[in-house]
């Protein structure tokens, strides 16, 4: 019989003790607000954003309810008007794109090279081309392009650069945390995530206007003092009178729930990156299989791993899906004509005017995604790649 994994995919490793204890203690005060405290009371939403800005280096703090929306909070707190012209990544997952159309703006993709980061000589011919101002960045899959040449050229041309970090939290880039790079970062806490609060998200910035303005549009009620990572009072004088509330606030049980594992999260970073150069040493052993590049200048979460399968057409790519599935793999494939689960092309995006993007579409056309949550021992994931590799030489037969 053929060798077959029994795990789950979808499984992630069970909320800590600490979080659990500190969730019941909010559940029974009843005070899931985060405005709604006690006289003298710190909250902990608050707590936890003094913590994420001194874990992340960054000089103010947000929690929100989601990473869509702290994308969609930080292109406002920008100053984005309807049409304004957005740069971002031609791969990346459906809510980047739809943030930038949120707001009214309209996506302008750039291309990929085969190692899945932004091609930044294709990013300064769309600068010049769209004269556009501002560029949401993916770090797509938790892979880092060259960030001293990325800024160097946006600074040069004046865009702003807000930082996607769902699938970085704790990267780096020449020992710079990914996130302090650009003038706002956006990060995720939903459950497939480094940190796991179901759904969640912060915004970080140095830049005090725009803390300010993004907690206005967060829905602080003027409650600025009760923020623990925030900018001085002053900060709020003018934009309070033209940011909208959107009511993306976080509440203290997703926050209770967060900062016992923001405490565990640089042990946790060493263990995924344990599992992922585990997979990545095996895949590697397959000729079929051309795996990406990671430069020495990144520091790279391994929450997921990418490969693709040069060559293969259509009907492999389907068969590889079909086959490893067979074997209780889970991989998901980007080169799919329609939108499935967590993947899809610009193709699908309908909502962005269509663009020709021959680079990106080749690449994507043979590119697989896998994840690797915590609950995999490095056994499963040695098991895991070499259940790829035969699948693989399955499929090439």
């Amino acid at each position: 019989m053929a060798r077959r994994f029994t795990g789950s995919f979808t499984q992630q490793e069970a909320i800590p003790t600490g979080a659990i204890d500190a969730a019941v203690a909010v559940l029974q005060s009843g005070r899931l607000h985060r405005y709604n405290l006690a006289p003298d009371e710190i909250g902990e939403v608050a707590q936890l954003e003094s913590e994420f800005r001194d874990w992340q280096g960054s000089a103010y703090c947000l929690a929100v309810t989601s990473g869509g929306q702290a994308l969609q909070i930080a292109l406002r707190a920008c100053d984005i008007e309807p049409g304004d012209a957005v740069l971002t990544n031609g791969f990346t997952l459906a809510p980047v794109p739809g943030a930038i159309r949120a707001v009214g703006g309209k996506a302008v993709l750039v291309e990929i090279d085969e190692n899945l980061r932004l091609d930044l000589g294709d990013l300064e011919r769309k600068i010049a081309a769209s004269g556009a101002r501002m560029l949401l960045l993916s770090h797509m899959r938790g892979h880092l392009c060259d960030m001293d040449r990325l800024m160097e050229i946006c600074d040069a041309a004046g865009v702003t650069v807000i930082e996607d970090c769902a699938h970085t939290m704790g990267a780096q880039w020449n020992g710079k945390r990914s996130g302090n790079f650009g003038k706002i970062a956006c990060f995720s806490t939903q459950t497939y995530k480094h940190m796991n609060s179901g759904e969640g998200g912060f915004l970080t910035t140095d830049i005090p206007d725009f803390a300010a303005r993004a907690t206005i549009l967060s829905g602080s009620y003027m409650l600025y003092n009760r923020h623990g990572a925030g900018p001085e009072a002053e900060a709020f004088d003018l934009p309070r009178y033209d940011m909208p509330n959107c009511s993306a606030r976080m509440d203290a049980l997703r926050a209770a729930i967060l900062r016992p594992q923001l405490a565990q999260l640089d042990a946790n970073i060493d263990r995924w990156n344990a599992r992922y150069q585990e997979v990545e040493r095996v895949l590697r052993a397959y000729a079929r299989i051309a795996t990406i590049a990671l430069p020495a200048q990144e520091v790279h979460v391994g929450s997921s791993i990418q490969f693709r399968l040069p060559g293969f057409s259509d009907d492999q790519c389907r068969a590889t899906l079909a086959s490893a599935a067979a074997r209780g793999v889970e991989l998901k494939w980007f080169g799919g004509k329609e939108p499935h689960g967590f993947t899809s092309s610009h193709h699908s995006w309908r909502y962005v005017a269509g663009q020709s993007l021959p680079e990106t579409d080749r690449i994507m056309a043979t590119l697989f995604d896998m994840r690797l949550p915590l609950s995999f021992s490095e056994a499963d994931c040695t098991l895991i790649a070499e259940l790829i590799g035969e699948t693989v030489a399955e499929v090439s037969q």
